[in-house]
């Protein structure tokens, strides 16, 4: 799947770019890092301007955070009990709630750049929760910016590398994703110990 959506770059450009990335935003399965990347490289040859690509990819980020957030705030729980009944999707929400209650605000800017897995589910659940819209979407365009300028530059700057990089950022968000994981158990089972203590 992933090598046919890469394959229609070129020819429906950064309008498919815009699309794809507003899906990735809605939790849908769309490699939108891949295609933004690969779309760089595609402007290192020409085809078309760097800083469209980035405007699109940016464009597409914000209107899918959006999306994600009022849809949310309108649904509410019935949306996220129907995405934590979804396999694929439960243990993500699991852990962007965790991310959401340790970090509050500022677990939106790192779902949107270090750990862009949980991005929408993030989203979704800053809506759900009562975030206030003006501070979510601050650090959403800000995440937003960065993640688009990041992707499309290391495509366009290293265009003929592009798949080992892929398979480097995979890497390193697995490894971002369990030191989260591990971080946050830490803290977890140091709260624990702590009230125990204090009742003893």
């Amino acid at each position: 799947m992933t090598e046919a959506l890469l394959a229609l770059i070129p020819t429906y450009g950064v309008w498919f770019i815009l699309v794809s990335v507003v899906l990735s935003c809605l939790a849908l399965p769309v490699p939108s890092s891949m295609m933004v990347m690969v779309a760089g490289g595609f402007a290192a040859t020409g085809d078309f301007a760097f800083w469209s690509l980035a405007g699109f990819a940016f464009a597409g980020f914000v209107i899918g955070d959006q999306i994600a957030f009022w849809l949310s705030r309108r649904l509410g729980k019935p949306l996220l009990t129907g995405l934590e009944r979804r396999p694929r999707s439960a243990g993500v929400i699991h852990k962007a709630r965790e991310l959401l209650e340790r970090r509050g605000l500022w677990a939106v800017l790192l779902s949107r750049t270090v750990l862009s897995p949980l991005g929408p589910y993030v989203g979704y659940l800053s809506g759900a929760l009562g975030m206030p819209w003006l501070r979510f979407t601050a650090m959403a365009v800000l995440g937003a910016m960065t993640w688009s300028m990041g992707y499309a530059w290391l495509g366009f700057t290293f265009s003929d590398q592009i798949t080992q990089i892929a398979d480097l950022i995979s890497n390193s968000v697995g490894i971002i994703m369990a030191g989260a994981v591990a971080l946050g158990g830490l803290a977890w089972m140091r709260r624990t110990y702590r009230r125990s203590r204090r009742r003893g």
